[in-house]
């Protein structure tokens, strides 16, 4: 379909057809509440989805606006639930629910060759995973939450999720792939939280893409025995972060190696960027005196850009020769792990997602139900700015998300449209023939 603005929607990968997605899996949770309830499941799911997507700063704002027809018709929602009511509904919902729709969005990004784009290196995608809190308190509390204790025998109470995003060194969008929460249960030491979320983390993107390869890209608390031991056991590659504090024996091999002239090396300038960039690449050498059998690859990258000198140093089990194409691919795929924090935590936090922003905390899933549905709703943007032409054409007219943002909200709360394909045309041509605003009382 092509309209005067000259844009063609692609149907199946439009804003639209993600939102409906979404709400025809939410139509298939069970609902744990029993007997008659007034307001489905899947309603109070979508209102909340409907928050996120529209980038309201709070439940109460997203409340004064409820009954706002454009999200009825928008989000498929037959009965917006009040702010109160929908945290009552949302706290008993397990977080393991909202898991298939990641799936779905994730399902019509293969089908529309938007994945192909990502490919990095025979036909495998890298995948940047990486742990990040979302709440904390002195106070509120749930039965999920971490607990920290100070020595004055102070507690502080906090969310954390584990989150996986596929990245791409030449692609600033990212696909997030559905969060792994780290619960109470987790471990009483940070590491050992994140590390047993990981593992479900694994698990859980392998069942759900089983014929996928994947290169996981992670920093130095990753490079450890057992998380690489589970990352083969998954059937993934990797290039993981390497500190010399961390891995002595292996640096000090790496440099055995280099004396002895048995090391590879290789150098290159770049003259667009002014910098050098020399390599250096021993094979198979042990991660560490607790596990010797365990070989790795070690690559190490100096970049020097007049006066400024940075090393970076990974393990990795990719192959290091040929030299020429494998050095500066491992590089780049390991550099590539900043995607997660620049254009995904980053984004959430800065680029009116409000992610750590307390929307409800609940007694039981509350809090991590809507973290989910945060990054679900990033994921359906994220698609919509990689595959609707609509979305980049609105964003380009705004030059900037948090414009496209205020727009956006400014539109869907004054004025009649039928959906979200309508009102991007409509940021697209600016005020001109503005229609009449709409009485949301």
């Amino acid at each position: 379909m092509e309209s005067r603005e000259g844009i063609k929607a692609r149907k199946h990968l439009s804003t639209n057809a993600l939102i409906r997605v979404v709400q025809e899996r939410f139509s298939f949770v069970k609902d744990p509440r029993r007997g008659l309830v007034e307001i489905p499941l899947s309603d109070a799911l979508m209102s909340a989805f409907a928050m996120f997507s529209l980038k309201c700063p709070s439940l109460l704002a997203f409340e004064e606006e409820r009954k706002n027809p454009n999200i009825g018709r928008f989000y498929h929602i037959g009965r917006t639930p009040s702010d109160t009511r929908m945290r009552e509904i949302l706290d008993s919902v397990a977080p393991e629910e909202i898991r298939p729709a990641f799936a779905d969005v994730f399902r019509c990004v293969q089908r529309g060759k938007i994945l192909e784009r990502f490919a990095y290196w025979k036909n495998c995608y890298l995948l940047a995973c990486d742990g990040t809190g979302y709440f904390s308190s002195d106070k509120v509390h749930c039965t999920s939450c971490l607990e920290k204790h100070s020595q004055s025998g102070r507690i502080t109470y906090s969310h954390a999720a584990v989150a996986a995003v596929i990245v791409h060194p030449d692609i600033r969008e990212v696909i997030p792939l559905c969060p792994e929460p780290i619960i109470r249960q987790d471990g009483t030491e940070k590491n050992d939280c994140e590390r047993n979320a990981s593992r479900r983390l694994l698990s859980h993107v392998r069942k759900d893409h089983p014929h996928l390869g994947f290169i996981v890209t992670e920093d130095g608390l990753a490079s450890n025995g057992p998380h690489i031991q589970d990352l083969r056991a998954h059937d993934m590659h990797f290039i993981l972060g390497a500190k010399p504090g961390d891995h002595a024996l292996l640096f000090e091999q790496a440099t055995q190696a280099i004396d002895d002239g048995t090391a590879i090396t290789w150098q290159t300038d770049d003259p667009h960027k002014s910098e050098r960039k020399s390599y250096t690449a021993v094979a198979q050498l042990p991660l560490n005196a607790a596990h010797p059998d365990l070989m790795v690859n070690f690559v190490s990258c100096t970049v020097e850009k007049g006066k400024k000198s940075t090393t970076f140093s990974w393990v990795t089990d990719l192959p290091v020769e040929p030299r020429e194409m494998m050095l500066p691919l491992i590089e780049r795929g390991g550099r590539a792990r900043w995607r997660i924090e620049n254009e995904t935590f980053n984004t959430l936090k800065n680029q009116d997602y409000h992610f750590e922003h307390n929307y409800g905390h609940g007694f039981q899933h509350l809090s991590t139900v809507l973290m989910m549905l945060m990054m679900l709703a990033f994921l359906v943007d994220q698609t919509s700015q990689l595959a609707c032409p609509l979305f980049r054409a609105a964003y380009a007219a705004m030059k900037s998300k948090r414009a496209l943002w205020e727009r956006l909200r400014a539109l869907f709360f004054t004025a009649p449209f039928e959906d979200m394909e309508q009102l991007y045309r409509r940021i697209i041509r600016g005020f001109e023939d503005f229609p009449t605003p709409v009485n949301s009382s």
